[in-house]
């Protein structure tokens, strides 16, 4: 069994490092980002567009400098949420800016 175990693991390696050699600076980036917005499909739907009437806000080509400054806003408290003070708690400025782009980039 454990070396079923490990040949499965050297496979997925494997794959992975080729894949991942495959991949442009530019493209990981892009792959991390729209890993990272994938969080918040939950609420904000896929691609970060809710249905029609929805409460929730659609993300998708909202303009990135206001959304970063509410992201940061919930995660400090000065917006009113419901569970958006808990989700931003555990982003990074960093990971805030990441999504925000990638999110501005799609069309509404």
């Amino acid at each position: 069994m454990r070396l079923k175990t490990q040949l499965v693991v050297a496979v997925l390696s494997g794959i992975a490092a080729t894949a991942a050699g495959a991949a442009t600076p530019q493209e990981t980036i892009k792959l991390h980002q729209r890993a990272l917005a994938a969080t918040c499909a939950n609420c904000h739907g896929t691609e970060g567009r809710t249905t029609d009437g929805s409460a929730i806000p659609s993300l998708a080509g909202m303009p990135r400098d206001y959304m970063v400054t509410q992201m940061k806003a919930f995660r400090e408290g000065t917006r009113p949420a419901t569970v958006m003070h808990q989700i931003t708690k555990g982003l990074t400025n960093q990971q805030i800016e990441s999504v925000s782009t990638y999110f501005s980039s799609l069309k509404r």
